[in-house]
């Protein structure tokens, strides 16, 4: 079984590295399988792609597509055409997508209409934005998946309501999960940990990166004077986005306790995750690690893909105002964190669900 796997973004390398070391492992238990590693170059920062495969362990592209930036017709079309030549040349059984960026839902495209097979990690989720280019890619990628992996037993009810084959819907746990539990014991203290006199609870991280956040400087600017108040006691950690900081670095004013740093690689961050006080953030994916380790996150939009980090997480969705964040910022203050668990399969296990089935399928 040939096995050709997509990455293109900073979450896809970390969904993608435990998934390769199922298939080696399947390899070294005599199974006949392999594996193509397909970069496309959609994240091509070295913060943002290289750092993640160096601290993964996640072996050299077999091809780095270098599609880079652009509007999101002309990435996905520049992946596209790309990926298509990839796939002429090296044919496949199988391209197995993760998650829903733009290169998941391209290289889904051209393998079906290549013919070839496509399984979809973290099939399913919605927000029901669909303002989010992250939504359409979802919706699109998954009315031509062949096989579906999901996360949650609500990802897995929202393609059975569309009508999927429920033979090809498998809940089989998150694969980022697997990454932060194979990883925990590797994680490591950023190199300004003591220059910013950082310890464990005594700051908060901050990330900021989707359009309604960050594209318009003023609001931008806002919001951030309005988080530098939330907590006088605590430091402000924010990693940073190259894209947020281009927005920002001519309109940046003095913040008290908002600490800019540059993005951190995959070890790095977790270490910043687990031990902080809190986690303020426009990403869904850090809700996920947040959930794991425990550590209460609001989470600055009006929706979620990700609906089991907030009703059995850590995960409090705030809106995008920061008024709606400073109250519900004050009440965690006064009242502590809610009551949490882990969501179900999210015992590091998935990847290894994933070739199983994959295995048997074939």
């Amino acid at each position: 079984m040939k096995i050709t796997i997509i990455a293109g973004a900073r979450p896809n390398f970390i969904k993608i590295a435990p998934i390769i070391n199922a298939i080696k492992k399947k390899q070294n238990e005599g199974f006949e399988i392999s594996f193509r590693l397909v970069h496309t170059g959609q994240h091509y920062d070295k913060n943002l792609s290289d750092t993640f495969f160096e601290e993964l362990n996640i072996p050299q592209p077999d091809v780095n597509l270098d599609v880079k930036s652009g509007t999101q017709s002309e990435q996905t079309a520049a992946i596209m055409i790309a990926f298509e030549r990839e796939l002429v040349v090296h044919p496949c059984d199988l391209v197995l997508v993760v998650g829903d960026v733009n290169s998941t839902m391209a290289c889904a495209i051209v393998a079906k209409k290549c013919h070839t097979k496509v399984a979809h990690v973290e099939a399913g989720i919605r927000s029901g934005d669909l303002s989010m280019p992250e939504e359409i890619n979802r919706m699109l990628t998954d009315s031509i998946t062949d096989y579906f992996f999901t996360t949650s037993t609500s990802a897995s009810d929202n393609l059975l309501k569309l009508g999927c084959n429920p033979e090809n819907v498998h809940f089989v746990g998150n694969v980022m999960i697997d990454t932060l539990l194979q990883n925990l014991n590797r994680i490591s203290v950023p190199d300004f940990w003591n220059e910013h006199q950082l310890s464990e609870k005594n700051y908060i991280i901050l990330t900021l990166h989707r359009p309604a956040n960050v594209d318009e400087v003023s609001s931008l600017v806002a919001l951030l004077q309005g988080i530098d108040t939330l907590v006088q006691d605590k430091k402000i950690l924010f990693p940073i986005h190259p894209r947020t900081q281009a927005i920002l670095s001519e309109n940046q004013t003095n913040f008290k306790n908002i600490i800019f740093v540059l993005p951190q690689g995959y070890l790095n961050f977790i270490y910043l995750i687990k031990n902080s006080f809190a986690v303020i953030t426009d990403s869904g994916g850090i809700s996920e690690e947040t959930t794991l380790l425990g550590i209460p996150c609001f989470t600055m939009r009006n929706n979620t893909e990700r609906p089991e980090t907030e009703t059995i997480g850590t995960n409090t969705i705030v809106g995008t105002s920061l008024e709606n964040l400073r109250e519900r910022f004050t009440a965690f203050l006064q009242n502590g964190p809610k009551k949490a668990g882990i969501p179900e399969l999210w015992d590091g296990k998935a990847s290894e669900r994933i070739i199983s089935i994959l295995v048997d399928k074939k």
